[in-house]
């Protein structure tokens, strides 16, 4: 491949130094993480019993980011660490009855989309691995209609078939079981319905740990909630996506492409709003007496128009992924238009409804930066950064967060004020936070509440200041008190915001393998910075501290190979790439600032990487049929 020298010497900045200590803390916190939490089998200290349907996502999300952090360039140990504590949590819930044929028998495409986050990071960190490839084409026929015994999918329709699918299948009818994890917890959820029985809708609670209220919850979801499509299953791209980085199977991604275009022709048929619920004649509201909202995760519960937007969003940027064109994200586009349509002024700020009750709009909130954000990124369209500049500054956009947040990513708007110009300081600011936050995790997961031992009595446990309260939720303990946390250092390398949390792939405008040890991720003193990026250029800087050895760093445009480096420029030299990567041979105590020309979306995505094409070695293993 081409191949450039840097061999200036460079102080190495500030940012620098801080970027390569954090990779070095996060390798220590890691090994304490999975030391604490991980039996030597791969399965984690836990109970011998947990009913319900819910319960398989946490765990992986709890570990998933070992392998994202080994794709960035942690220490060689995660990744089969990785794979040994997958294979581990698969093995423990499919014994509690959660998990079936390693996926989850039936659950929602929220917490789908959670939990097989941690495959699509194995996919990004070692593509090699002929289990992984299977288990991807395995799990896709889960939701293509291959699969007789998972017949989630209406081909004829488009349609998935359910909000509750899995290896089991469309789950038409759930039972008390099913949702007995929940009901401590949806005690302080809005009710789905307006006439559940002995509540009060306008108190905006429903008290599930009641029998009586319960019985008719369960009655009433089944009757009206529990059958045909729902916007939330659009998740479900992630998934035919990831196969199709494996494999380049055109029917992969003729199937998300099919799937949104359905979406989309049930919003346009309904004015411009998504509807959140169609039957399995395709009839929208055919379970719900004709209205168009108040479906599973939909307009009006559990938390509204989140799970509309995000799983449209993340459809919407995996079908431009596998097109190259930029039409595809107008299903996103318009339902944030729409959106903004409806909102109004409230109190002196400007708000955008987050609920569609039977009276109509409501829960007016302010309007959400992310994911204009996100459509931008995948654009660089002027229309999507209009789409952020609109939102009025009703709060400092430079402010960044320490912790919070559903997998602590809390930073892309300050992050985007960077990458615009409008933040300088953030590379120093974002990892002096990030550092904070692996401290913060770590002095969590040494309280008494962190230890698995003490969790078989967990009413005895002290929560004071903890994001945690084990008392109703003890199954979530892994994903709070992780320290695996990475929002500050994949921001600035790859030049990208963090995955969307239910269900994105993680894209990016840059990413880096060892060209000596040939493996993901920046070689040992090497630090990265992307400061800008536009259509046409990358500026990124790239650093060896190492004032003894020099390392060799391969850039890949794009996290899936999809760009094409044309030109890369240091100071006044230009040399020409054209191709995917380009080789940059780093002196010690060296380095520069590229400015790398690209063409966008040049290449079918897959999970290529410089030595290995799993496209190229899709020979899967055949079942007898007996």
């Amino acid at each position: 491949m081409p191949t450039i020298r840097i061999d200036t010497a460079m102080t190495p900045p500030t940012w620098a130094v801080q970027q390569r200590a954090l990779i070095t803390q996060l390798n220590d916190a890691a090994r304490l993480f999975v030391d604490r939490y991980v039996r030597p089998d791969g399965t984690l200290y836990w109970r011998n019993y947990w009913p319900g349907m819910d319960g398989s996502d946490d765990p992986y999300e709890g570990f998933m980011q070992l392998a994202l952090l080994y794709m960035l360039g942690g220490d060689d140990w995660l990744l089969p660490e990785a794979r040994r504590i997958w294979d581990g949590i698969t093995w423990q819930w499919t014994e509690y009855g959660q998990i079936d044929r390693e996926y989850t028998a039936y659950y929602d495409w929220m917490h789908h989309g959670e939990g097989y986050l941690f495959i699509y990071f194995l996919g990004l960190a070692d593509p090699s691995q002929r289990k992984e490839q299977q288990r991807s084409a395995k799990f896709a026929n889960m939701y293509n209609g291959s699969d007789p015994l998972a017949p989630n999918y209406d081909p004829a329709l488009h349609l998935i078939r359910s909000p509750l699918t899995g290896s089991r299948g469309p789950r038409f009818v759930v039972t008390p079981e099913d949702w007995t994890t929940h009901r401590v917890v949806l005690d302080h959820y809005l009710a789905p319905y307006e006439d559940i029985v002995n509540t009060d809708f306008a108190s905006r609670l429903c008290h599930w740990s009641d029998d009586t209220i319960y019985a008719d919850l369960i009655a009433k979801m089944n009757q009206r909630m529990n059958r045909g499509d729902v916007p939330l299953n659009l998740n479900t791209s992630g998934l035919i996506t990831h196969a199709f980085l494996f494999s380049g199977t055109a029917a992969h991604r003729q199937w998300v492409l099919d799937y949104i275009s359905t979406w989309a022709a049930r919003a346009d048929a309904n004015g411009g709003i998504i509807p959140d619920n169609v039957g399995l004649s395709g009839e929208v509201g055919e379970y719900l007496d004709g209205k168009w909202w108040g479906g599973y995760y939909g307009w009006r519960w559990p938390h509204g128009f989140m799970t509309i937007i995000e799983p449209i969003t993340n459809a919407c940027m995996n079908a431009l992924l596998m097109t190259g064109d930029t039409a595809w994200l107008a299903l996103a586009r318009q339902q944030l238009d729409e959106n903004w349509a409806l909102g109004r002024d409230v109190d002196g700020s400007f708000m955008v409804p987050n609920r569609h009750f039977d009276a109509g709009w409501g829960d007016f909130r302010a309007p959400l930066h992310k994911y204009p954000i996100y459509l931008w990124y995948a654009s660089l369209a002027d229309e999507d950064l209009a789409r952020v500049m609109r939102i009025p500054r009703q709060s400092d956009w430079n402010d960044i967060q320490v912790g919070g947040g559903k997998h602590y990513i809390n930073n892309t708007l300050p992050w985007f004020q960077y990458i615009q110009g409008q933040f300088p300081d953030y590379p120093r600011q974002i990892l002096t936070a990030n550092k904070q936050l692996v401290n913060d995790q770590l002095a969590k997961m040494y309280s008494p509440i962190g230890d698995p031992h003490n969790w078989h009595d967990i009413s005895e446990l002290d929560i004071s200041g903890l994001n945690i309260n084990m008392h109703v939720d003890p199954i979530h303990a892994w994903q709070e008190f992780t320290p695996v946390c990475v929002e500050g250092l994949l921001q600035l390398t790859l030049g990208a915001p963090m995955h969307i949390s239910h269900g994105g792939l993680q894209f990016a405008q840059v990413r880096y393998y060892d060209g000596q040890r040939r493996r993901p991720g920046l070689p040992h003193g090497v630090s990265a910075l992307v400061s800008h990026f536009d259509q046409n250029t990358i500026t990124l800087t790239l650093v060896n501290s190492d004032a003894l050895h020099a390392q060799s760093v391969i850039i890949q445009a794009g996290s899936f190979a999809e760009h094409q480096i044309t030109h890369v420029k240091i100071a006044s030299t230009a040399t020409p790439v054209n191709k995917q990567w380009l080789d940059v041979d780093i002196a010690p105590g060296s380095g520069a600032t590229l400015t790398i020309t690209v063409q966008r979306y040049q290449h079918a995505p897959s999970y290529v990487t410089p030595w290995h094409d799993p496209r190229q070695d899709n020979q899967l293993i055949r079942s007898r049929q007996a």
